[in-house]
C-alpha cells in the first residue's frame, strides 16, 4: 500500500511538471533584477506587472502610482499536491510548502530610466511558528442528533491567539521566475 502511495505521487510530479527540480530554474538565471521594461508608457507597464502577479495568484494589497510600488497580500505556499499555483517555485520550496506552513509577499517597484522602466521585485518568504498545538478540532462544535439544539458556541474556540510568523528573508527562486515572465510578457508585446 505504501508502495502505491509513492507511486501515484511520483507519477503526479512527472505530470504536472512544474513541481520537478530544475524544470523553470534553468531559463531564469538569464533574467536582472531589476529588469530593464523598454517602454514609454508606464501604464502599459503596470498593468503588464499586476498581469504577472495575478498569474502566480497573488492578490494586490496596495498600488501606490505615486511612490511607483505595488505590494501583494502574503499568500500561503503551495505545495507538491498543488502543481496549478506558481509561487512555490522549484522542487526544494514546493517540498517545504508541503511539510510547513510557508507564506510569500512580492513587493515590487518601478522607476523610470532612460530605455523604460527599471522593474524591482522582492519576495519574502516566512515561516509559521506556533507557540503549541493548535485546537481547531470541529468535535465540540457539531450538534449532536441525541440531544436538543443548544447555541453554545463558546466551544468554538480555534486558535488561543494568533500564529507568529518568522521571517526566512527573500524568497530568489520566485524573483527569478516573476521576473522572467515579465520580461516574456514585455518581449511579446514589443514584437507587436
Amino acid at each position: 500500500m505504501h508502495g502505491l502511495l509513492v507511486l501515484i505521487l511520483l507519477a503526479a510530479l512527472l505530470v504536472s511538471g512544474c513541481a520537478l527540480p530544475g524544470s523553470r530554474n534553468a531559463s531564469l538565471a538569464a533574467v536582472s533584477n531589476p529588469l530593464l521594461i523598454s517602454t514609454a508608457n508606464e501604464d502599459v507597464a503596470w498593468e503588464q506587472i499586476v498581469d504577472v502577479l495575478h498569474e502566480y495568484h497573488f492578490e494586490i494589497e496596495r498600488e501606490n502610482r505615486q511612490a511607483r510600488t505595488i505590494e501583494t497580500k502574503f499568500r500561503v505556499g503551495s505545495g507538491i499536491l498543488e502543481p496549478w499555483h506558481k509561487e512555490s517555485v522549484g522542487w526544494q520550496n514546493r517540498f517545504e510548502s508541503t511539510l510547513q506552513s510557508i507564506r510569500r509577499k512580492v513587493i515590487v517597484t518601478i522607476s523610470p530610466c532612460q530605455q523604460g522602466y527599471a522593474v524591482q521585485v522582492v519576495a519574502l518568504k516566512e515561516l509559521e511558528n506556533l507557540d503549541a498545538v493548535a485546537a481547531n478540532s470541529p468535535g465540540g462544535a457539531t450538534f449532536q442528533e441525541s440531544a436538543p439544539l443548544e447555541r453554545d458556541l463558546s466551544q468554538v474556540v480555534g486558535q488561543s491567539r494568533p500564529s507568529g510568523w518568522i521571517p526566512q528573508g527573500r524568497d530568489l527562486e520566485l524573483e527569478r521566475d516573476l521576473l522572467a515572465r515579465l520580461n516574456k510578457i514585455t518581449l511579446k508585446s514589443q514584437a507587436r
